[in-house]
């Protein structure tokens, strides 16, 4: 491949943007190109970042012959859409997450790159943090013992407002697709994909979540307790419990610094793990460094477990009787 990967970014949006400073951290990423649905707003953004190639549609992004790989970083109801155009024109793709609506679309996207053997991967930018890689060591070296149990949250207060990408069920709003992917996938990183799946929501006054809690039971007994919300603070932390032992990560999990290991019999070990960047570019090296290898998936965030995820969200929204109005 080329000296540097080259990026072209689809949206100009907040997202986009925090994207595109960490890109500013990856010495071998190069972002090319910005596609916005106006020239005005690809120029600004392309004078921001000094991004050469300003686009007034997401298509030219997709079909620049020099672009290697394309984040998608538009809102949740366009990630299908966007993500199959960047794949039909060859290039590789990092989606935002949540990876898609639900778990048909999602299938869509992965059976599309799975034929044309093009790389894909959702942007769970939370797994590739110098912290969780740590955890996840931890983990595998059974520190804690066997897990047994895991707790995380992810909610935030905001006002009311109904066109907000938040609020609004046409833009696929709610506390679990914005936020409640966050505890749902550290589960899943932690646990695997749950047996037993069951949840409460509040409905708001968009009859979206406001909050939204999940119980996760597995085939060893496990379990996880999540929760999430946009109308209701929480601490934003997770800890995982295991047979001879505990992990705490403290709060803002969801871009982790900090973890208190406790082990029986010992005092407890405060742990930091300061970093370079805005942390969006640790996801951005996992692309590189795959593409540069020739996979066409990541072993962390890998393209099935993304689509279990998917059905997770799926059944809980079922019980609910929430469905979005493109579905």
């Amino acid at each position: 491949m080329a000296e540097k990967i080259r990026w072209g970014i689809l949206s100009t949006g907040y997202i986009a943007d925090l994207f595109a400073k960490g890109l500013q951290a990856v010495p071998d990423a190069e972002l090319l190109a910005v596609g916005s649905r106006s020239q005005a707003t690809a120029d600004a953004f392309g004078a921001r970042f000094n991004i050469p190639r300003r686009y007034a549609s997401y298509e030219q992004v997709a079909h620049d012959p020099d672009i290697d790989v394309v984040y998608v970083g538009t809102p949740h109801p366009f990630h299908k859409a966007n993500t199959l155009m960047c794949l039909n024109a060859g290039k590789a793709v990092l989606c935002e997450k949540p990876f898609a609506i639900n778990a048909r679309e999602a299938e869509a996207m992965v059976r599309l790159a799975r034929e044309k053997k093009l790389f894909l991967m959702e942007a769970m930018w939370t797994r590739f943090f110098p912290l969780m890689v740590r955890v996840r060591e931890m983990l595998a070296q059974g520190v804690i013992g066997e897990p047994r149990m895991a707790l995380a949250d992810f909610g935030f207060r905001t006002d009311f407002n109904p066109q907000h990408r938040l609020f609004n069920p046409d833009l696929g709003g709610g506390a679990m697709l914005d936020v409640g992917i966050y505890p749902l996938s550290f589960a899943s990183m932690v646990l695997g994909t749950p047996a037993r799946i069951t949840g409460m929501m509040s409905p708001g006054e968009a009859r979206t979540d406001d909050q939204s809690a999940y119980l996760l039971g597995y085939e060893g007994g496990q379990l996880a307790v999540l929760c999430s919300a946009v109308r209701t603070e929480t601490p934003q932390e997770a800890q995982i419990f295991g047979t001879e032992g505990r992990i705490h990560i403290h709060s803002q999990f969801w871009r982790p610094r900090r973890l208190t290991l406790t082990l029986k019999g010992k005092d407890d070990q405060l742990m930091d793990f300061p970093h370079e960047g805005n942390g969006y570019n640790f996801q951005a090296v996992e692309v590189d460094n795959c593409l540069r290898a020739g996979k066409l998936e990541s072993g962390v965030m890998p393209l099935d477990e993304t689509l279990a995820i998917m059905r997770t969200m799926d059944q809980l929204r079922a019980q609910w009787g929430l469905r979005y109005p493109m579905e």
